[in-house]
Protein backbone atom coordinates (compact mmCIF):
# COMPACT_ATOMS: atom_id res chain seq x y z
CA UNK A 1 0.00 0.00 0.00
CA UNK A 2 1.35 3.21 -1.22
CA UNK A 3 1.78 6.04 1.85
CA UNK A 4 2.15 9.42 1.42
CA UNK A 5 4.67 11.68 3.47
CA UNK A 6 2.00 14.35 3.10
CA UNK A 7 -1.72 14.40 2.02
CA UNK A 8 -2.85 18.22 2.11
CA UNK A 9 -6.20 17.42 -0.11
CA UNK A 10 -7.32 15.02 2.65
CA UNK A 11 -7.05 18.19 5.72
CA UNK A 12 -8.27 20.70 3.29
CA UNK A 13 -11.46 19.54 1.26
CA UNK A 14 -12.99 18.38 4.53
CA UNK A 15 -13.16 21.73 5.31
CA UNK A 16 -13.98 22.46 1.54
CA UNK A 17 -17.40 24.93 2.86
CA UNK A 18 -15.51 26.75 5.53
CA UNK A 19 -12.64 27.50 3.20
CA UNK A 20 -14.84 28.67 0.04
CA UNK A 21 -17.17 30.95 2.26
CA UNK A 22 -13.96 32.24 3.32
CA UNK A 23 -12.87 32.54 0.01
CA UNK A 24 -16.78 34.01 -0.67
CA UNK A 25 -16.04 36.57 2.19
CA UNK A 26 -12.90 38.25 1.26
CA UNK A 27 -14.17 38.61 -2.10
CA UNK A 28 -17.24 40.60 -1.23
CA UNK A 29 -15.58 42.28 1.05
CA UNK A 30 -13.20 44.53 -0.75
CA UNK A 31 -10.38 43.84 1.22
CA UNK A 32 -7.42 42.05 0.29
CA UNK A 33 -4.52 43.44 1.80
CA UNK A 34 -4.87 43.84 5.38
CA UNK A 35 -8.90 44.84 6.97
CA UNK A 36 -11.20 42.96 8.79
CA UNK A 37 -10.11 39.43 7.80
CA UNK A 38 -6.48 40.01 9.20
CA UNK A 39 -6.94 42.01 11.97
CA UNK A 40 -9.33 38.77 13.41
CA UNK A 41 -6.70 36.54 12.87
CA UNK A 42 -3.99 38.42 14.64
CA UNK A 43 -6.86 39.09 17.63
CA UNK A 44 -7.58 35.01 17.42
CA UNK A 45 -3.88 34.41 17.04
CA UNK A 46 -3.02 36.58 20.22
CA UNK A 47 -5.24 34.83 22.24
CA UNK A 48 -4.49 31.34 21.31
CA UNK A 49 -0.94 32.33 22.08
CA UNK A 50 -1.90 34.76 25.19
CA UNK A 51 0.21 37.74 24.28
CA UNK A 52 -0.95 41.19 23.44
CA UNK A 53 0.99 42.09 20.19
CA UNK A 54 0.61 39.43 16.75
CA UNK A 55 1.36 40.66 13.51
CA UNK A 56 0.21 38.54 10.53
CA UNK A 57 3.45 38.18 8.15
CA UNK A 58 3.97 37.20 4.22
CA UNK A 59 5.94 33.95 5.59
CA UNK A 60 8.06 32.31 8.44
CA UNK A 61 10.53 33.47 7.03
CA UNK A 62 10.06 36.77 6.82
CA UNK A 63 9.09 36.87 10.02
CA UNK A 64 12.59 36.35 10.99
CA UNK A 65 13.89 38.56 8.44
CA UNK A 66 11.16 41.35 10.07
CA UNK A 67 12.20 40.64 13.74
CA UNK A 68 16.08 41.00 12.66
CA UNK A 69 15.33 44.46 11.56
CA UNK A 70 12.87 45.48 14.09
CA UNK A 71 16.01 44.50 16.47
CA UNK A 72 18.48 46.59 14.19
CA UNK A 73 20.86 44.08 13.79
CA UNK A 74 23.41 44.05 11.15
CA UNK A 75 27.20 44.40 10.13
CA UNK A 76 29.43 44.27 12.89
CA UNK A 77 26.81 41.72 14.59
CA UNK A 78 26.69 38.15 15.57
CA UNK A 79 23.76 35.88 15.76
CA UNK A 80 24.11 32.48 17.41
CA UNK A 81 22.01 29.99 15.31
CA UNK A 82 21.69 26.09 15.21
CA UNK A 83 23.56 24.53 12.91
CA UNK A 84 21.51 21.60 12.26
CA UNK A 85 18.15 23.28 10.90
CA UNK A 86 16.57 24.95 7.95
CA UNK A 87 18.37 27.05 6.07
CA UNK A 88 16.01 30.37 6.78
CA UNK A 89 17.43 30.76 9.90
CA UNK A 90 20.86 31.86 9.21
CA UNK A 91 19.50 33.01 5.91
CA UNK A 92 18.19 35.88 7.55
CA UNK A 93 21.03 36.54 9.56
CA UNK A 94 23.21 37.27 6.44
CA UNK A 95 20.54 39.33 4.63
CA UNK A 96 20.81 41.99 7.57
CA UNK A 97 24.89 41.93 6.82
CA UNK A 98 25.20 40.43 10.28
CA UNK A 99 27.25 37.25 11.14
CA UNK A 100 25.54 33.94 11.85
CA UNK A 101 27.45 31.65 14.18
CA UNK A 102 26.92 27.95 13.96
CA UNK A 103 26.00 26.02 17.48
CA UNK A 104 25.59 22.17 17.52
CA UNK A 105 22.70 20.41 18.72
CA UNK A 106 21.54 17.93 21.21
CA UNK A 107 21.45 14.31 19.59
CA UNK A 108 18.64 13.49 21.35
CA UNK A 109 16.01 16.34 21.07
CA UNK A 110 17.66 17.96 17.95
CA UNK A 111 17.43 21.37 19.53
CA UNK A 112 20.70 23.79 19.93
CA UNK A 113 22.96 23.35 22.89
CA UNK A 114 23.06 25.73 25.19
CA UNK A 115 26.63 24.78 26.00
CA UNK A 116 28.10 25.15 22.83
CA UNK A 117 26.49 28.86 22.43
CA UNK A 118 27.92 29.67 25.58
CA UNK A 119 31.44 28.79 24.03
CA UNK A 120 30.98 31.17 21.13
CA UNK A 121 29.22 34.19 22.58
CA UNK A 122 31.48 37.01 22.09
CA UNK A 123 31.20 40.77 22.97
CA UNK A 124 29.56 41.17 19.10
CA UNK A 125 27.17 38.77 20.09
CA UNK A 126 23.51 40.39 19.75
CA UNK A 127 21.07 37.72 19.58
CA UNK A 128 20.55 34.24 19.84
CA UNK A 129 17.86 32.38 17.61
CA UNK A 130 16.52 28.78 19.33
CA UNK A 131 14.84 26.91 16.82
CA UNK A 132 11.66 24.70 18.59
CA UNK A 133 12.70 21.76 15.56
CA UNK A 134 10.48 19.37 14.50
CA UNK A 135 7.83 20.78 16.92
CA UNK A 136 9.70 20.74 19.97
CA UNK A 137 10.85 23.50 22.33
CA UNK A 138 14.39 24.32 22.83
CA UNK A 139 16.09 24.58 26.31
CA UNK A 140 14.27 28.38 26.91
CA UNK A 141 15.74 27.93 30.12
CA UNK A 142 19.33 28.00 29.15
CA UNK A 143 18.82 29.84 26.36
CA UNK A 144 16.84 32.39 28.56
CA UNK A 145 19.95 32.63 30.81
CA UNK A 146 22.85 32.88 29.04
CA UNK A 147 20.83 35.75 26.64
CA UNK A 148 20.79 37.89 30.07
CA UNK A 149 24.04 37.28 31.28
CA UNK A 150 25.73 38.43 28.12
CA UNK A 151 22.79 41.26 27.37
CA UNK A 152 21.96 40.13 23.74
CA UNK A 153 18.19 39.49 22.74
CA UNK A 154 16.20 36.07 22.18
CA UNK A 155 14.84 34.99 18.68
CA UNK A 156 12.86 32.22 19.00
CA UNK A 157 12.17 30.53 15.55
CA UNK A 158 9.08 28.99 16.03
CA UNK A 159 7.92 27.63 12.78
CA UNK A 160 7.48 24.46 13.52
CA UNK A 161 5.62 24.62 16.49
CA UNK A 162 2.71 26.91 16.35
CA UNK A 163 1.06 25.29 19.54
CA UNK A 164 4.03 23.94 21.08
CA UNK A 165 4.76 23.92 25.15
CA UNK A 166 8.00 24.61 27.14
CA UNK A 167 6.91 24.38 30.68
CA UNK A 168 3.04 25.33 30.32
CA UNK A 169 4.25 28.27 27.90
CA UNK A 170 3.60 28.66 24.33
CA UNK A 171 7.07 28.62 22.70
CA UNK A 172 7.46 31.81 20.45
CA UNK A 173 6.30 33.76 23.61
CA UNK A 174 9.34 33.49 25.78
CA UNK A 175 12.08 35.71 24.00
CA UNK A 176 11.93 39.63 22.65
CA UNK A 177 9.92 37.79 20.07
CA UNK A 178 8.96 34.52 18.34
CA UNK A 179 8.49 33.82 14.25
CA UNK A 180 5.90 31.04 13.07
CA UNK A 181 5.49 29.64 9.49
CA UNK A 182 1.92 28.48 7.95
CA UNK A 183 3.58 26.93 5.15
CA UNK A 184 0.60 24.57 4.59
CA UNK A 185 2.73 21.57 5.87
CA UNK A 186 2.20 22.89 9.17
CA UNK A 187 -0.04 21.83 12.18
CA UNK A 188 -1.87 25.02 11.15
CA UNK A 189 -1.21 25.13 7.23
CA UNK A 190 -1.95 28.12 4.76
CA UNK A 191 -2.99 27.29 1.39
CA UNK A 192 -0.26 29.01 0.39
CA UNK A 193 2.94 31.27 2.14
CA UNK A 194 1.97 32.71 5.74
CA UNK A 195 3.67 33.58 9.04
CA UNK A 196 3.40 35.25 12.33
CA UNK A 197 5.45 37.23 14.80
CA UNK A 198 4.38 37.72 17.80
CA UNK A 199 5.58 39.63 21.00
CA UNK A 200 5.21 41.32 24.72
CA UNK A 201 6.91 44.06 24.07
CA UNK A 202 4.91 47.16 22.79
CA UNK A 203 7.59 49.03 21.49
CA UNK A 204 9.11 46.19 19.40
CA UNK A 205 5.49 45.73 17.82
CA UNK A 206 5.39 48.91 16.76
CA UNK A 207 8.51 48.78 14.71
CA UNK A 208 7.95 45.60 13.64
CA UNK A 209 4.39 46.87 11.95
CA UNK A 210 6.31 49.93 10.66
CA UNK A 211 8.61 48.12 9.07
CA UNK A 212 6.04 45.60 7.99
CA UNK A 213 4.86 48.37 5.50
CA UNK A 214 7.69 49.81 3.71
CA UNK A 215 9.06 51.53 7.34
CA UNK A 216 6.15 54.01 6.25
CA UNK A 217 4.49 56.44 9.14
CA UNK A 218 2.24 58.01 8.28
CA UNK A 219 1.28 57.12 4.57
CA UNK A 220 3.88 57.99 2.13
CA UNK A 221 6.49 58.90 4.83
CA UNK A 222 9.71 56.74 5.48
CA UNK A 223 11.38 57.26 8.99
CA UNK A 224 13.11 53.80 7.97
CA UNK A 225 13.46 51.54 5.53
CA UNK A 226 11.45 48.55 5.87
CA UNK A 227 9.99 46.00 3.54
CA UNK A 228 6.58 44.26 2.03
CA UNK A 229 5.98 41.91 4.51
CA UNK A 230 2.14 41.81 4.96
CA UNK A 231 0.06 38.32 5.33
CA UNK A 232 -2.80 38.71 2.61
CA UNK A 233 -5.79 38.65 3.60
CA UNK A 234 -7.39 36.11 2.07
CA UNK A 235 -4.42 33.55 3.76
CA UNK A 236 -5.81 35.15 7.01
CA UNK A 237 -9.56 34.09 5.72
CA UNK A 238 -8.69 30.72 4.85
CA UNK A 239 -6.28 30.21 8.02
CA UNK A 240 -9.14 31.53 10.37
CA UNK A 241 -10.84 28.92 9.05
CA UNK A 242 -9.06 26.27 9.96
CA UNK A 243 -7.67 27.63 13.04
CA UNK A 244 -10.11 26.12 15.52
CA UNK A 245 -9.76 22.78 14.14
CA UNK A 246 -5.76 23.08 15.27
CA UNK A 247 -5.97 21.03 18.66
CA UNK A 248 -7.63 18.03 16.52
CA UNK A 249 -4.55 18.39 14.27
CA UNK A 250 -2.05 18.14 16.68
CA UNK A 251 -3.85 15.48 18.68
CA UNK A 252 -3.85 13.28 15.98
CA UNK A 253 -0.39 13.90 15.20
CA UNK A 254 0.38 13.29 19.04
CA UNK A 255 -1.26 9.97 18.92
CA UNK A 256 0.29 9.34 15.74
CA UNK A 257 3.85 9.41 17.23
CA UNK A 258 3.14 7.57 20.52
CA UNK A 259 1.62 5.03 18.12
CA UNK A 260 4.72 4.55 16.45
CA UNK A 261 6.69 4.88 19.50
CA UNK A 262 4.73 1.81 21.25
CA UNK A 263 4.87 -0.12 17.49
CA UNK A 264 8.63 -0.01 16.71
CA UNK A 265 9.94 -0.04 20.57
CA UNK A 266 9.15 -3.62 20.38
CA UNK A 267 11.73 -4.05 16.93
CA UNK A 268 15.19 -5.80 17.30
CA UNK A 269 17.56 -3.09 17.17
CA UNK A 270 14.92 -0.01 17.77
CA UNK A 271 15.09 2.02 20.63
CA UNK A 272 13.50 5.29 21.95
CA UNK A 273 16.25 8.03 22.72
CA UNK A 274 16.57 8.40 26.75
CA UNK A 275 16.04 11.45 28.71
CA UNK A 276 20.01 10.81 29.66
CA UNK A 277 20.74 11.30 26.13
CA UNK A 278 19.32 14.89 25.63
CA UNK A 279 21.33 17.60 26.71
CA UNK A 280 18.24 19.70 28.34
CA UNK A 281 18.27 16.54 30.42
CA UNK A 282 19.53 17.24 34.85
CA UNK A 283 20.77 13.52 34.09
CA UNK A 284 22.49 14.10 30.89
CA UNK A 285 25.15 11.58 30.53
CA UNK A 286 27.13 10.72 27.55
CA UNK A 287 27.86 7.13 28.73
CA UNK A 288 26.25 4.80 26.01
CA UNK A 289 23.32 2.18 26.62
CA UNK A 290 24.61 -1.45 28.17
CA UNK A 291 22.39 -2.92 26.09
CA UNK A 292 23.71 -3.46 22.53
CA UNK A 293 23.96 0.22 20.18
CA UNK A 294 20.45 -0.09 18.45
CA UNK A 295 20.25 0.84 14.79
CA UNK A 296 17.41 3.00 14.70
CA UNK A 297 16.63 6.05 17.69
CA UNK A 298 13.09 6.87 18.26
CA UNK A 299 12.63 10.79 19.01
CA UNK A 300 10.84 11.37 22.08
CA UNK A 301 9.31 14.47 23.77
CA UNK A 302 11.38 16.04 27.41
CA UNK A 303 9.36 16.26 30.33
CA UNK A 304 7.64 18.93 30.75
CA UNK A 305 7.18 20.05 26.93
CA UNK A 306 4.48 19.86 24.79
CA UNK A 307 5.57 18.33 21.40
CA UNK A 308 3.10 18.51 18.52
CA UNK A 309 5.41 16.30 15.87
CA UNK A 310 5.49 18.50 13.07
CA UNK A 311 7.71 15.54 12.29
CA UNK A 312 8.82 12.00 13.98
CA UNK A 313 12.24 11.81 12.89
CA UNK A 314 14.50 8.38 13.32
CA UNK A 315 17.79 8.23 13.35
CA UNK A 316 19.52 5.77 11.36
CA UNK A 317 22.85 4.87 12.35
CA UNK A 318 25.90 3.04 10.34
CA UNK A 319 27.66 4.12 7.17
CA UNK A 320 25.08 4.03 4.47
CA UNK A 321 22.04 2.36 6.06
CA UNK A 322 20.33 5.45 6.07
CA UNK A 323 20.14 5.21 2.17
CA UNK A 324 19.57 1.72 2.24
CA UNK A 325 16.03 2.65 4.30
CA UNK A 326 15.16 4.68 1.48
CA UNK A 327 15.71 2.38 -0.71
CA UNK A 328 13.43 0.15 1.27
CA UNK A 329 10.66 2.51 1.72
CA UNK A 330 11.09 3.61 -2.26
CA UNK A 331 10.16 0.21 -3.08
CA UNK A 332 6.73 -0.21 -0.65
CA UNK A 333 6.35 3.52 -2.62
CA UNK A 334 6.57 4.96 1.77
CA UNK A 335 6.90 8.51 1.31
CA UNK A 336 9.99 10.19 3.44
CA UNK A 337 11.96 13.39 3.28
CA UNK A 338 15.25 14.00 5.10
CA UNK A 339 15.24 17.27 7.46
CA UNK A 340 17.99 18.32 6.96
CA UNK A 341 20.92 16.50 4.69
CA UNK A 342 23.47 19.34 4.84
CA UNK A 343 24.36 21.53 8.32
CA UNK A 344 24.26 25.03 7.73
CA UNK A 345 27.94 25.17 7.60
CA UNK A 346 28.30 23.28 4.85
CA UNK A 347 26.10 25.53 2.90
CA UNK A 348 28.04 27.11 -0.05
CA UNK A 349 26.42 30.32 0.57
CA UNK A 350 27.66 30.71 4.13
CA UNK A 351 31.03 29.41 3.48
CA UNK A 352 32.56 32.90 3.61
CA UNK A 353 29.70 34.53 5.80
CA UNK A 354 29.32 32.17 9.35
CA UNK A 355 31.71 30.81 11.59
CA UNK A 356 31.58 28.27 14.36
CA UNK A 357 30.78 25.14 12.45
CA UNK A 358 34.07 23.34 12.48
CA UNK A 359 32.97 21.41 15.67
CA UNK A 360 29.62 21.07 15.55
CA UNK A 361 30.03 17.29 15.63
CA UNK A 362 26.73 16.23 16.35
CA UNK A 363 25.43 18.57 13.70
CA UNK A 364 27.25 16.68 10.60
CA UNK A 365 26.11 13.29 12.12
CA UNK A 366 22.66 14.00 12.13
CA UNK A 367 22.52 15.21 8.74
CA UNK A 368 24.08 11.74 7.83
CA UNK A 369 21.48 9.99 10.32
CA UNK A 370 18.21 11.75 10.12
CA UNK A 371 14.74 10.11 8.55
CA UNK A 372 11.12 11.73 9.10
CA UNK A 373 8.31 9.26 8.10
CA UNK A 374 4.67 10.38 7.65
CA UNK A 375 2.94 11.55 10.74
CA UNK A 376 0.14 14.17 9.12
CA UNK A 377 -3.10 14.02 11.26
CA UNK A 378 -4.82 11.90 8.56
CA UNK A 379 -2.61 9.58 8.52
CA UNK A 380 -4.72 5.96 8.44
CA UNK A 381 -3.99 2.64 10.91
CA UNK A 382 -3.43 0.78 8.05
CA UNK A 383 -0.95 3.25 6.53
CA UNK A 384 1.01 3.32 10.24
CA UNK A 385 1.24 -0.51 10.35
CA UNK A 386 2.61 -0.65 6.52
CA UNK A 387 5.43 2.09 7.33
CA UNK A 388 6.03 0.31 10.76
CA UNK A 389 6.14 -3.06 8.75
CA UNK A 390 8.37 -1.75 6.50
CA UNK A 391 10.95 -0.26 8.96
CA UNK A 392 10.87 -3.60 10.70
CA UNK A 393 10.90 -5.49 7.82
CA UNK A 394 14.13 -3.46 6.70
CA UNK A 395 15.70 -4.65 10.29
CA UNK A 396 15.33 -8.16 9.58
CA UNK A 397 16.60 -8.54 6.19
CA UNK A 398 20.12 -7.40 7.71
Amino acid sequence: MPVPLLDLKRQNLALEADLKAAFERVLRSGYYILGPEHAAFEQECAAFLGVPHVLGISSGTDALLLALMALNLGPGDEVLVPNFTFFATAGCVARVGATPVFVDVCPACFNLDVADAAKKATPRTKAIIPVHLYGQAADMDGVLALARAHNFAVIEDAAQSFGAQYQGRQTGTLGICGAFSFYPSKNLGALGDAGLLCTNDADFAERATVLRMHGMKPKYHHPFIGGNFRLDALQAALLRAKLPHYGDYTRFRQANAAWYTERLTHVPGIMVARPEDCHLHPAHTTTPPASPAPKITLPTANPGNEHIWNQYTLRVHGPGRRDALIAHLQERKIGYDIYYPVPLDRQPCFKNVGRGGENCVRSHLLAGEVLSIPIFPELTLAEREEVAAAIESFLQRG
